[in-house]
Formats: C-alpha cells, structure tokens, sequence
C-alpha cells in the first residue's frame, strides 16, 4: 500500500485562520473538538491524492465563549448554543467537509451507579440515552442476582444498540469499618460520652458495638472519628481492652450500620476481603470489563488481583479507588501497577484533611495521565440532586473543573442509584461536561512526561504525529485495535478530533467505552486492509459521523499489527467519497 503524506508542516495547539468578521473567527476557534471527520477512500489498490488545503498556519486566541445554562430542561438548547459557539454550520459549503446535520459528542465519560432507582430496562435504557457510557455495580449494596440482572440488561442494550456501546464497572466494598445495628437511631449532642465496643450486639443510648475486632488496636486517644466521612465527629477520650471511649464534638443522629474512620488513618484489614473475591468471582463469571478495587494501600494488592485473574484467562481491567490515607505514599507503584484510578473523594476526604482532597485529586489526574492510564473522579459530584431536581452551582463547577483537569470519566453514585432524579443528573452532567468541553483550548497536548510510559513503543511517535495532524488539519482520527492499546495511547494524547476506533472484538469496545474522546465502534475485519477501510468510512458516513469531503487520519500501529509488518507503522490522510 503506498503512503499518503501530508505536505505541509504539523504545529501543535494552532488553528487554521478564517476571513471574514469577528463573530465568524471566534466561531471559527470554537470549532468543535470532537467528531468531526475527513477521509477519502480506496479505489481498489489506486489511493487518491490528498486534497490539502495551502492556507498557512496561524496561532490565534480563542474567544470568549458565552455562559449558558444548564438546567436538565436546557438540555436541547445547550446543545443548539454549542453548535452555534463552535461555528459549525457556518464554515462555507458542504464539499469542504462540513456536515449537514453536525452532531456534538461529548467527550468526557459518564459513569452511572445503578441501584433500585435505575435497576430496570426503562430505566438503564433512559440513562444510555441521556449521556451514560459506563454502569457501575456497588458490591456494597444489593446481591448476585440483581447485580446479574442489571448486567444482563446492560449487555442487552449493548447488543440492541447501533451506535452507542455501555460498559460495566464492577465497585468491590472493601474493608468498611461499620457501628451494629440499633433499635432505633440515637440523638447525640455536643459535649455528651459515647463509646463504641468490639463486643457484639450492642446497641444502646450510650454504646454501640463495632464490626471490627482490631478497631480499639487502631485506635488512639487523641484520634478523631468521623462518622460517614464527618457527618458526626467523636473524640478518643480513652480506652479498655474492649471499648473505645469518646467524646461527641459534632452531635447528630446516629443509626444503625453507620461507616467509620479514623483522620489520619487506615484500618489494617485487608484490601481485598473474602466477599471481595466472591463478588470478583462473580465479575468474572459473567465477564464484566472493569473492577474498581476499594481502599488499596500498595501495589501487591493489584499484583495479587491481576495473577488471579491471569490464571482464569479473564480480560478485566483493574481501577484501583484512591480513598486511604495509607495509599497517597504509594500512589506512583499503586497506579503503575493498575489500568486506572478513581479518585474517591469521600473516604479520602475523612481519613485526610478536607483541604487536601482538590490538591490530591489534581494530583492523581496528572499522574494517571503521564502514565497513560484512566482516571474517574467519584463522590458527591451532584450529591443535591438525590433529593432535589437541581443542582448546586458549587456542584456544576466541580463537574467543569474535573473536566478541565483532563479526566476521563465522571461518576454519579446515589444520584442515580437511589435518587429521585436519576435523569436528570445524567442530564445535567452530560450538559456541564459538554459546555465546559467547547470552551476548552483546542488541540491541548498532554502532560510532556505522557510518553515515558509507551517509550519501548513506535506507536508512541504515531500517536503523538496523529495527533498533531488531527489538531492542525481539524480532522477526526481512525484506528483499527484488536487490544484496544493503540486507542488508549491516542486517548492520552487528547487530539482535538474524534478518535473512531474499530474493532472485531466485542470486550475490547466495551472496555472502550470508559476512555475520553474514544467512540468504539465493533466491526469485523477482513483479510484485504483496503476492503476494510473503505467499509469503516462507509459505516462512519452512513451514520452520520463524517461527510463526503471531510479529511481523516487513518493511523495504524500499536502492539498487535493488523494488515502490516511489526517494523511498519504509517499515518494516512483521506477524503471520504460517496458511499455506494
């Protein structure tokens, strides 16, 4: 197969420049960072020249974009106001690539808890649709048969749906210190005695048993003790053999099964309990494509879980949950180790100084994203919207600058597990995350030290070109993967462009699904490189997703190849023809 070269020279971060008005230019620099793409196809063995554009290469700043609402109900006028901000319909005629009909893609991930507001076909079908690319299993809740249920439906919208494919995420509950269970729940105020017993049965208006038989080890007088991370506080006044003395400085209502954490500290249990590995049993059984590993303190504990999982030949990432004071140490060895990270705000939140969290959660974003690996941040991302149908503005800013910071997914937990309005919080995230998208920078490169990771690997050099090519020429980008590698290292990079890419492997678009900027497509492959191109435009196109006349960068590398040798790697640039 012959090369297709571009001509001119590939600049990072920098815009094509446009004539005409003010409001045209700055419609122009918002053009939009998503799913736009050009290509051309083959006509047998004989590739068309390129048709390439002669304008020089301008830096521009962008514009400043306008503040749009977003409320679930503005959820149609967002997205009318962004084509309109990106400038979309207004860049000449359709023979130059534009389409028609232009469809904005967000490109941050949503992950989605299901629980009993959301556990039905309705339900999970209504949430695929408002925005939802990940449903997420809290092993803490529920049991095998309706977490087998959901995931049943899960795979059948999968299998139902055309264009748009759900992953499963399956959240382990971990080591959880918790208080027993109590008649009824008790009202303790400021200043009052409480002590909480490693005794069993317990529960009365001044003493309440502990699930943890170490718990009065762990702790010291002087500790503070939060309860479901700093609703209540207890000071360690004292301490026996069996009971653990405190004093109430927040007062509250104590109920029963309430969670328990000591500032500054993590309960020595192990990470992995023995219900963790029935449920992980269970994950692999029925074949889900992500565990998210709670409160993991070091490395082996990732190590022990991936040999595990070796030796069942299962095909399941590792998402390891940020959430102990005893993990930020080894945050480097924890997350090399892993596919990803969450970052679980609310246990982090208890065991660290509150102040922390933002500090850490920037952290963690920029070391999965040097590492190439997942990051999701977690926990009360629009906590109000349990109970109310809208959210803070303080939670709609968390939403933007978890985006900002380049994460991967976002992730709503009672919101739509047992919140009154799931829907809508899908709704509200998919809108924030969307506008917040189109006023970032286009063409953002990655942190320098991303490659580090990759550095045995020629597909790091394509990645990093394909992307510079889809920044400069404002193309989308399409990969062909049969181990999805090749489509998360073009991730990391964040091209300005869609990045589509291909698979015959069913897993591997499912696992997809979680990283930004990827649309997983599932397509079988042929044994002739160019029948299968042509094939991948022609669906792209008549879906919608490219126009006649758009450009496209077709880059193929990675670990595994496919139509090549292991010593060849190659960037195209085509332009997508009417398909037959």
């Amino acid at each position: 197969m012959s090369q297709v070269a571009a001509t001119r020279s590939i600049q990072t971060s920098l815009l094509r420049p446009t004539s005409g008005s003010t409001q045209e230019r700055s419609q122009t620099l918002l053009k939009p960072s998503t799913f736009s793409c050009k290509a051309f196809p083959s006509q047998g063995n004989n590739i068309p020249n390129v048709c390439l554009r002669n304008s020089p290469i301008n830096a521009r700043k962008s514009a400043s974009a306008e503040v749009v609402p977003v409320s679930p109900e503005d959820d149609s006028k967002i997205e009318e106001e962004l084509l309109k901000l990106r400038g979309l319909q207004h860049f000449g005629d359709a023979s130059g690539g534009i389409w028609s009909k232009p469809t904005v893609r967000r490109k941050t991930k949503i992950v989605c808890t299901i629980g009993p507001s959301t556990n039905t076909k309705e339900m999970i079908w209504k949430l695929a649709e408002a925005g939802m690319n990940v449903a997420r299993l809290n092993m803490s809740h529920g049991d095998h048969a309706s977490h087998k249920k959901v995931i049943e439906l899960v795979k059948e919208y999968n299998a139902q749906s055309k264009d748009n494919v759900i992953s499963i995420m399956l959240d382990t509950k971990g080591p959880e210190v918790r208080s027993g269970d109590l008649p009824q729940p008790i009202l303790l105020k400021t200043g009052q005695e409480f002590t909480f017993t490693i005794k069993s049965g317990v529960g009365t208006a001044d003493c309440v048993s502990v699930n943890y038989d170490d718990f009065v080890n762990d702790v010291e007088e002087g500790d503070m003790l939060l309860v479901d991370g700093g609703m209540m506080s207890f000071l360690v006044k004292s301490k026996t053999a069996d009971t653990v003395k405190c004093e109430v400085i927040d007062g509250g209502e104590l109920a029963s099964r309430r969670h328990l954490n000591v500032r500054g500290k993590s309960a020595t249990l192990p990470s992995i309990t023995e219900k963790d590995w029935d449920d992980i049993k269970f994950g692999v059984d029925n074949e889900v494509d992500f565990y998210a590993v709670s409160f993991v303190k070091d490395a082996q504990v990732v190590h022990e879980l991936k040999n595990y999982l070796k030796s069942r030949g299962a095909d399941i990432h590792v998402i390891v949950k940020i959430e102990s004071a005893d993990s930020i140490p080894n945050l480097h060895s924890i997350i090399t180790a892993s596919d990803g990270a969450m970052v679980a705000r609310g246990d982090l939140g208890a065991e660290l100084p509150i102040e922390e969290v933002p500090l850490l959660q920037e952290e963690i974003i920029r070391i999965c994203r040097s590492m190439g690996k997942a990051v999701i941040v977690a926990t009360n991302m629009l906590e109000s919207m349990i109970v109310h149908p809208t959210p803070t503005r303080a939670e709609v800013s968390d939403i933007a600058i978890a985006v900002r910071e380049g994460s991967d997914g976002i992730m709503l937990s009672g919101e739509t597990a047992h919140g009154k309005f799931p829907i809508k919080a899908a709704k509200v995230m998919h809108t924030v995350a969307l506008r917040t998208e189109a006023a970032l920078p286009s063409g953002q490169m990655p942190p320098p030290n991303i490659g580090q990771v990759f550095k045995n690997h020629m597909s790091e050099m394509f990645a990093y070109h394909a992307t510079m090519m889809s920044n400069t020429l404002g193309t989308s980008t399409v990969v062909f993967t049969r181990s999805g590698f090749m489509a998360i290292l073009l991730s990391h990079y964040r091209p300005s462009g869609t990045i589509f890419a291909f698979t015959d492997q069913k897993r591997v678009q499912q696992r997809l699904a979680l990283y930004q900027g990827v649309c997983p497509i599932y397509m079988e492959f042929s044994d002739d490189s160019e029948e299968t191109f042509t094939k991948a435009l022609d669906l792209l196109q008549k879906n919608g997703m490219v126009k006649e006349g758009e450009e496209v960068a077709l880059v193929q590398s990675g670990r595994q190849p496919i139509w090549r040798f292991h010593s060849t790697h190659n960037i195209q640039v085509r332009t997508v023809t009417a398909t037959n």
